[in-house]
């Protein structure tokens, strides 16, 4: 019996953290998606990034962030 619990505890957080990561956008969290789009642009038309603040931003587009 105690070895069941012990694999529950083990397994149960693995198992709510595997089924909690949903690839699948809403309709708010596009919305949204596209608003943070949109400020960022109007930022980068005032204050354009430079080479650095490129290169991040190609990285975490990269890394799907």
């Amino acid at each position: 019996m105690t070895k069941l619990l012990r694999l529950l505890v083990l397994f149960l957080p693995l198992a709510v953290v595997v089924t909690g990561c949903d690839e699948k956008k809403g309709p708010a969290e596009k919305t949204g998606s596209a608003i943070d789009n949109t400020v960022q642009k109007a930022k980068d038309a005032i204050d354009p990034p430079g080479p650095a603040e490129k290169a991040g931003r190609a990285v975490d587009k990269a890394v799907g962030n």
